[in-house]
C-alpha cells in the first residue's frame, strides 16, 4: 500500500497507510527559529511514527490486561514520551532539550520545555471521548472545557501559564482522535470560545492525521495555541 501523505499548513496533514512508514522530514530547526507550525507538524509526524511501532498500553485497573494496539489507548504522559523519541529521532537540534520543567514559583510542573534556555513552556491535554472498547469516557469534555482549576483542564492550564513566571513563549498543545459522533472540531471550538474569556490566545495551528493502527482512535488532530501575555 501507499506510504504517507502530507499537506502543509493551514489544516496539515500527517498519515500513513497500514504497512508505511512516516516520511522523515528533511529540515532542521533551532528552538529559538520555531514557530507553533512547525511544532504542531512535527508533534503530528512524532505521534504517527510511535504509533507504526505498534505499542500496546497496558490497564492501570486490571492487571495483566492489555488494550489493543497502537498509541490512541496510552495515557497522555506516556503518549508524549512515545511520541518525543520519534521527534528527538528525527530532529535532534530542534527536541533534544525537550522536557517538563517546574513553573518559576510553586511546586507545579510544565509538560513540556523546549530550549536551553528555556525558550517555550507548553502544556499538553489529551482530548479522546471514547475508551479501547468503544464507550464513552464520561470526563474527556471536562478535561477540556472545565474553568475550575481543581479539574487541570486545558482551560485552567491557559490560565496557569498567562498568570506565571515564566519569561519564555508559552502555548497550549491539544491532540486528539475523532468520533463520528462527538467530532474533535466542536470540543476544540468550544475550547477557544471558553479560554478566550480568561486569557489571550494566538491563532491556532492544526495538523491532522489518520490511518493508525486503533480502530477507534484511527484518526485525529494536533492543536495549539500560544498563550500571549497581556
Amino acid at each position: 500500500m501507499g506510504g504517507p501523505r502530507e499537506r502543509s499548513e493551514p489544516g496539515g496533514w500527517v498519515g500513513r497507510r497500514a504497512g508505511g512508514r512516516s516520511r522523515r522530514s528533511t529540515y532542521a530547526l533551532s528552538v529559538s527559529m520555531m514557530e507553533l507550525a512547525e511544532l504542531t507538524r512535527d508533534f503530528a509526524a512524532g505521534m504517527v511514527a510511535a504509533d507504526a511501532l505498534c505499542p500496546q498500553a497496558s490497564s492501570h485497573r486490571r492487571e495483566g490486561v492489555s488494550y489493543q494496539p497502537g498509541i490512541g489507548p496510552f495515557a497522555e504522559d506516556a503518549a508524549v514520551r512515545l511520541t518525543l523519541d520519534q521527534m528527538v529521532a528525527r530532529h535532534p537540534r530542534t527536541y533534544e532539550s525537550a522536557r517538563k520543567v517546574a513553573y518559576p514559583a510553586g511546586s507545579k510542573t510544565c509538560d513540556l520545555g523546549l530550549g536551553d534556555p528555556l525558550e517555550w513552556a507548553i502544556e499538553v491535554k489529551l482530548a479522546r471521548v471514547r475508551r479501547d472498547n468503544g464507550t464513552y469516557e464520561d470526563t474527556a469534555v471536562k478535561k477540556i472545557l472545565s474553568p475550575y482549576p481543581d479539574d487541570r483542564s486545558a482551560v485552567t492550564d491557559c490560565i496557569k501559564l498567562s498568570e506565571s513566571k515564566f519569561e519564555c513563549r508559552k502555548a497550549v498543545l491539544i491532540y486528539g482522535f475523532e468520533d463520528p459522533l462527538r467530532p474533535l472540531e466542536w470540543l476544540i471550538s468550544a475550547f477557544e470560545l471558553i479560554a478566550a474569556q480568561h486569557v489571550r490566545l494566538g491563532e491556532r495551528a492544526e495538523t491532522r492525521f489518520e490511518e493508525l493502527v486503533h480502530p477507534i482512535f484511527s484518526r485525529g488532530a494536533v492543536f495549539t495555541w500560544e498563550v500571549i501575555s497581556t
